[in-house]
């Protein structure tokens, strides 16, 4: 049975303590299926959980607020996919280059400098990272 619109946006549940949230515990918090939280995955650039070493995906506290602002967007204001991605997309950043490519990009010049610079973002990339999910 279809949901309608005042069911799906009815106040979320209660936020756990936690750091990481699965898909599952986010569907429940959100109350958005985890097959549509998937698919805002695939529409949404600024919308990727990391995943774990045995592949779930892991959200924190900040891809929450993200989720809980599109489904204000679509469900409550009526944007479309495309207008939630340019109205959200404006003020995340764009999506870095892949490793691979940037990888290639220095072995192919073999200048020492070009691959200390790249040591030296990687690792700059690495501790922001860390910083991220101690906040």
């Amino acid at each position: 049975m279809r949901k309608t619109a005042t069911e799906i946006t009815k106040a979320p549940l209660s936020l756990p303590d936690k750091l990481f949230y699965k898909i599952g515990e986010m569907s429940k918090i959100s109350g958005v299926e985890s097959y549509v939280l998937r698919y805002w995955e695939t529409e949404f650039p600024f919308l990727r959980p990391r995943k774990n070493k045995s592949g779930q995906r892991v959200y924190v506290k900040k891809d929450l607020e993200l989720i809980l602002q599109v489904k204000k967007l679509l469900y409550q204001e009526r944007y479309t996919i495309e207008g939630v991605r340019k109205k959200l997309g404006d003020h995340t950043a764009k999506a870095p280059e892949p490793l691979l490519v940037q990888e290639s990009r220095v072995k192919e010049s073999r200048n020492p400098a070009d691959v200390l610079n790249f040591v030296k973002k990687r690792l700059k990339d690495i501790l922001s990272q860390i910083s991220q999910i101690g906040a």
